[in-house]
């Protein structure tokens, strides 16, 4: 405690406790000292000696002044003054004496007690500064104490709490700790303090986009999940009103009938993303003004994440385990965007989603470099659609991927093609062409559900009885077939794709080069091989159902098409079928003609004969036989028949007038045209007899022809009116050869009859190749 302040006296008081003394009582015989004891100890005890040794000497001062005052007046007043103040002086004088004496004893007693005071004090002083470092150290221990929980607070967590007790440290007032060199030196680790608080909570954050990357793709899947109900839940809706069918997930017309069920893909029961940590590392370091920091970290973090996702070279079948990472990485971006203010902003998340996106289009096209398997691309494209899908629900821009599924298209339309062209050549190649039969009523049902027919045949179809032999062979039914599973197959793909960029148009390109060169092609390069008549004939009715199917696929297309996107679908490849139909009938007559030149090989005709036959030549009725068995065998329409039969009787008849007109036989009589016309009567009643008279006809040239040199009407003929009215059918040149073979037989005879009608057949040979100089045949 501080020491007791002195009394201090005024010299008024002084002098006042002077004139209380008195020296000498006049009535006393002793002298009066004892009123100087409480004095004395008085001035002693207040150290004010000199003080009162000047008061006293200014009293003998003034005592002298008034003794001389009294003294001028009466001078033995002053005589007895002077004795008594040399009395005084005397007592004065003892009593200074007394006075050091007493003094002395004083000193020696107050020594001690000063020295005890002294002790005294100086204790009371420790002890105050003991007081006051016990305060002190208290209040460090609680500062130390607050310090220590700091650090209790970052060990479990609470980092708001333990910058907030750093800050209060900071924050206090003024006290006599303030001044302390141990709280200067807390002050100076406040910023290590803070700087403790930002690792910890920092090593927090990164634990926990660790903890994110590792739990993105559960997210990923429950979104896609999710996706894919809202996706079947659209199709069976849509399957139900045709209205709805050129709307996909997404569009207007969806978002407005979608039933929305709540589910949070970032907390239900499998999976609950705690924001806290993220939202705690915001708060920190925005309260220590550091935010900018923490933004370039996070962004930079994230992005390291983003790059770990693709891997080099990107295994297909991973694909789909990839794509829901990447989905559940941006749904938790996009949940941090919504939830942390101005800490993320929209063009970070574009930067990483715009390269994540062409990353992952690259790593996916350098995958698909050497894949040949259209399958592959169709896994893709639904792996990036429904990443599409789930990702544009997030607002996230998917005009790239849209873009890239397009090039994906043209690739698996290229395979695709590919592929089926490989499929329809073998199934042209490998088919026996015989009719297709099938075994039950269902089996029928079956068939008839695959191939296009029309109504008329299908009902005819429908009543036949089980194993009837088909009109078409299995090619037919293979073909189309898999023309069904191509088209399946081409919309498959852009099923839910909203780019359509002339899908239809390219479509029907793809069909046309199926149906022209895989099969129209490919039966038109089997026919040179093809040596049996009913094949071709099974040949060219597959060709006409393939011909009909056109129009039928046509009209199928073009209703699948105006229910999405309008407009008609036309294919070029009935033309194709229709040109390889007219090789096939070609085809057809080239054999017919061939089996014909080996029965005309067995002809044996005698050009000279003596005498006329009375019966047809014996190979006729071989090459006849034949002719009508094998014809009305053939499964193919009564027109085509027809055709076989005039080009059969056409061949026949070219084959006659060439043995009449021809370079071959050099020569002739009259009796061998003869036994032609006989021949030429057979085949024209055979024709009656099968009910096809009306093909004689074809025998009209060679019977006009051959009646001018038998019946000597060479002149009229050379009358230009009678030419055209009566023989237009008859060439000249070929009547002119006739002739000119009739007249060479005439010169070898030796009858002069005979050589005279030579020359006559000469002469008119001269004259009708006058007619038309240089014409042909």
């Amino acid at each position: 405690m501080p020491p007791r302040r002195r009394q201090q006296f005024t010299q008024e008081q002084i002098d006042q406790q002077l004139q209380q003394i008195h020296l000498l009582d006049p009535s006393s015989s002793s002298e009066n000292l004892e009123q100087l004891g409480p004095i004395i100890k008085q001035i002693h005890t207040n150290r004010a000696q000199e003080a009162y040794l000047r008061t006293v000497q200014a009293l003998i001062d003034s005592k002298d002044d008034e003794i001389e005052k009294i003294c001028s007046d009466n001078y033995q007043d002053f005589i007895s003054s002077v004795a008594t103040l040399f009395t005084v002086k005397s007592y004065t004088d003892k009593m200074k004496d007394k006075i050091s004496v007493l003094d002395a004893s004083v000193a020696q007693l107050g020594g001690g007690l000063v020295e005890k005071k002294r002790t005294l004090l100086q204790s009371r002083k420790t002890a105050a500064n003991l007081d006051e470092a016990i305060d002190t150290l208290q209040a460090c221990l609680r500062v130390l104490d607050v310090v220590d929980r700091v650090g209790e607070m970052i060990k479990q967590g609470k980092y708001w709490s333990a910058l907030r007790s750093l800050e209060d440290i900071q924050a206090m007032p003024p006290t006599s700790l303030s001044q302390t060199p141990f709280f200067q030196h807390l002050l100076s680790s406040l910023p290590s303090l803070r700087g403790q608080i930002k690792d910890a909570v920092t090593a927090s954050m990164k634990q926990w986009l660790l903890e994110i990357r590792n739990i993105s793709t559960e997210v990923g899947r429950q979104a896609v999940e999710a996706m894919e109900t809202r996706t079947r839940r659209w199709r069976a809706r849509r399957d139900r009103d045709p209205l709805l069918r050129t709307s996909r997930i997404g569009s207007a017309v969806e978002l407005v009938t979608y039933e929305k069920v709540e589910f949070d893909v970032l907390d239900n029961e499998k999976v609950k993303v705690d924001f806290k940590p993220l939202f705690e590392c915001i708060h920190i370091y925005t309260a220590l003004d550091s935010l900018s920091e923490l933004q370039k970290s996070y962004q930079a973090d994230r992005k390291a994440q983003s790059d770990l996702i693709l891997p080099n070279p990107l295994p297909l079948n991973a694909l789909s385990a990839l794509t829901q990472e990447i989905s559940g990485f941006f749904l938790v971006e996009t949940h941090v965007l919504e939830t942390t203010g101005s800490f993320r902003s929209s063009r970070d998340v574009e930067e990483l989603w715009e390269a994540v996106v062409t990353r992952l289009t690259t790593a996916i096209e350098n995958s698909l470099v050497r894949e040949t398997d259209p399958e592959n691309f169709l896994k893709v494209k639904e792996s990036l659609l429904i990443f599409i899908m789930t990702l544009e629900s997030a607002s996230y821009s998917t005009s790239s991927l849209q873009a890239f599924i397009i090039v994906l298209f043209e690739k698996y339309a290229q395979l695709l093609q590919t592929q089926f062209t490989n499929r329809f050549e073998a199934i042209v190649r490998q088919d026996d062409h015989t009719p297709m039969r099938a075994e039950s009523t269902k089996e029928i049902e079956m068939i008839l559900d695959v191939v296009w027919v029309d109504e008329k045949e299908r009902n005819e179809i429908k009543q036949s009885p089980p194993n009837y032999p088909l009109p078409w062979s299995e090619t037919f039914y293979l073909c189309c077939q898999d023309i069904k599973t191509f088209i399946q197959k081409f919309y498959a793909f852009v099923e839910g794709v909203s780019q359509h960029r002339d899908i239809d148009e390219l479509l029907s390109r793809s069909l046309d080069s199926l149906l022209i060169k895989s099969i129209s092609e490919s039966i038109s390069q089997r026919l040179a091989g093809t040596q049996n008549l009913n094949q071709l004939a099974q040949i060219i009715t597959n060709l006409e159902h393939f011909q009909l199917a056109c129009s039928e696929l046509e009209r199928s297309l073009t209703n699948l098409r105006s229910t999405q996107r309008g407009g008609i679908i036309r294919l070029k490849a009935s033309e194709s079928f229709e040109s390889t139909i007219s090789r096939s009938r070609a085809r057809m007559s080239g054999l017919i003609s061939s089996k014909l030149d080996q029965c005309f090989e067995l002809s044996e005709y005698d050009w000279t004969p003596t005498a006329r036959e009375t019966s047809p030549s014996m190979y006729l009725y071989e090459l006849v036989n034949w002719l009508t068995t094998v014809v009305d065998s053939l499964a193919v329409k009564e027109a085509y028949k027809e055709e076989s039969y005039k080009g059969a009787l056409g061949y026949i008849a070219d084959c006659l007038m060439d043995f009449l007109t021809g370079r071959d036989i050099p020569m002739m009589n009259e009796n061998a045209i003869s036994n032609i016309l006989i021949d030429v009567d057979f085949l024209e009643e055979e024709l009656k007899r099968i009910g096809r008279p009306h093909l004689g006809s074809v025998f009209a040239e060679l019977r006009l022809m051959s009646s001018i040199p038998l019946s000597g009407t060479v002149q009229e003929y050379l009358i230009p009116a009678n030419r055209q009215a009566s023989y237009a059918a008859v060439k000249p040149r070929r009547l002119q050869a006739l002739l000119e073979k009739l007249a060479r037989y005439g010169t070898i005879q030796r009858d002069a009859a005979s050589r005279e009608l030579a020359e006559r057949r000469r002469k008119e040979a001269e004259a009708v190749g006058r007619i038309f100089p240089g014409e042909g045949r």
